[in-house]
């Protein structure tokens, strides 16, 4: 198997990243970060509370979790949204070997998941702000889209497959 310096797996609320990330950094053998970990009190209260975030609420949090990439000595799994392509820029300036796992899926899918989830601090009324502002993989970025059909072991199967097809990366 190989696998790339640190792994971003990163998609809108909802499609499984805080389930997919773990099990994709002990298929990799690689430490694991929850994305949310990083948000400052703040963050989370705005998001509670229904309103998305803006940039500037984005950018400690995206400099928090490049810091973690940075220092994982090329090796590790995150979570993290990354759904702008600017936010993705800003990662890899930290973490320049940074490979991104998009978690896809159809929306309705994913609007019943999240309204399934329980004790997270995103609600379902933020979905359409996540789709509003996704700008998908561009093709000079390192990374794969994923499709989140099916359980969580076949997502991260599918993801590890991707991620072993990508050229350039070394082997484990």
């Amino acid at each position: 198997m190989r696998t790339p310096h640190v792994v971003a797996v990163m998609g809108v609320a909802g499609t499984g990243k805080t389930t997919i990330g773990p099990l994709l950094a002990a298929r990799l053998g690689v430490p694991y970060a929850e994305g949310d970990d990083f948000h400052p009190p703040a963050n989370i209260a705005k998001m509670s509370a229904g309103h998305p975030l803006d940039d500037a609420d984005r950018w400690p949090w995206l400099d928090a979790i490049g810091a973690w990439a940075h220092g994982r000595e090329g090796r590790g799994v995150v979570s993290c949204s990354a759904l702008k392509r600017a936010y993705r820029d800003r990662l890899r300036a930290a973490a320049p070997g940074l490979v991104f796992v998009h978690l896809t899926g159809d929306r309705q899918l994913i609007e019943d998941r999240m309204s399934h989830r329980r004790g997270h601090f995103m609600p379902t009324a933020l979905l359409d702000s996540q789709f509003a502002t996704l700008q998908p993989l561009e093709a000079d970025e390192a990374g794969v889209a994923v499709d989140i059909s099916g359980s969580p072991e076949e997502i991260t199967a599918r993801a590890v497959r991707a991620l072993d097809a990508l050229p350039g990366l070394t082997p484990q």
